[in-house]
């Protein structure tokens, strides 16, 4: 058999899937659709958008930035899980969406890990204790004694029920002893308004959504909820120097559909870990407080299920519940 033969054998006698990525053009050919299951603005959406950009300047593919913000992220995500799985469809997952919603939620519609192809971590980030200017408290210790004499009375706003501001909440709840009062919104942005006009006391926000203001004055910053300080927020004090054992980090992650071809799910990690090693990515990133955190697709597998483990307990024991 001749040479040529021999290739076209081993072309044509290939399974009908593995002929089909060979014949398929170059990846990615055509617009990608990056889901943001949450609103503008916040943590998720800022680093679709940076990813977005760098993809389309690197790939001469637009990158199309598509809110499909409710109940917690799961609407964006459930699309995203029963999208076709050939890298023309992203998830911006979080905490909420891929760590903490399967706890809370006996209906999720979708398996956090065997639904999705995790493409890498992208950043951690501390939620920040804020308050409003007025409160007489300027210290996490002044707070925690504040919030034992008002229980039930004081109220702390989140982006929705069993996001990491909403377990923020509730492993405070359980740690110090007292009730506060979990008020849930459809995204950070309208959660921090009703701090501004003096109506909810206080919120465990991401520090992206909340920077802005407290540079601003609108909101005092009294404490992050990681265990050590944030090299982004040095001058912020953990919440853990006066409650041991809080810790919540909140982290923003970028996923696949489940069956996504592994040559395609390595292309775009070794792509997002080159844009995030960019200086003005990084420097931008660190503007909001973000931590950048990119890893291998089966390092970040290996951190999900550490986190799922991590968050089943503490809705186990905090009680904490789907408004």
């Amino acid at each position: 058999m001749t040479q040529r033969a021999w290739l076209y054998c081993a072309i044509f006698c290939l399974p009908g899937g593995a002929y089909a990525q060979f014949q398929t053009p170059s990846y990615p050919s055509r617009q990608i659709r990056y889901v943001v299951p949450f609103p503008p603005g916040g943590a998720t959406d800022i680093l679709a958008r940076v990813i977005g950009q760098k993809l389309t300047d690197a790939w001469g593919q637009p990158v199309l930035i598509d809110n499909r913000s409710g109940a917690t992220g799961t609407i964006g995500s459930d699309i995203v899980a029963k999208a076709p799985p050939d890298g023309y469809t992203l998830l911006g997952g979080t905490i909420a969406t891929h760590a903490i919603s399967s706890s809370l939620n006996s209906k999720l519609p979708y398996h956090p890990l065997k639904n999705f192809a995790p493409v890498t971590l992208l950043a951690t980030l501390p939620n920040v204790l804020i308050v409003h200017p007025a409160m007489p408290v300027r210290s996490v210790k002044q707070f925690v004694a504040l919030a034992k004499t008002r229980p039930n009375e004081m109220r702390f706003s989140s982006g929705g029920a069993g996001t990491s501001q909403h377990l923020s909440g509730e492993l405070f709840n359980m740690l110090i002893g007292t009730k506060l009062v979990h008020v849930p919104y459809k995204g950070g942005h309208l959660a921090m308004g009703d701090i501004f006009g003096g109506q909810i006391e206080f919120a465990f926000e991401n520090a992206p959504n909340c920077m802005p203001y407290i540079k601003g004055g609108r909101l005092r910053a009294l404490g992050v909820t990681t265990a050590q300080r944030s090299a982004n927020l040095p001058e912020l004090p953990p919440i853990a120097e006066t409650i041991p054992g809080f810790d919540v980090a909140s982290w923003q992650g970028l996923f696949l559909p489940a069956g996504t071809p592994p040559a395609i799910v390595n292309r775009l990690n070794s792509e997002v870990r080159r844009i995030f090693a960019l200086p003005d990515v990084r420097e931008r990133i660190a503007a909001t407080g973000a931590d950048v955190a990119t890893t291998t697709p089966e390092a970040f597998v290996d951190y999900i299920r550490t986190e799922l483990l991590k968050w089943e307990k503490v809705v186990k024991v905090s009680g904490a519940r789907l408004e």
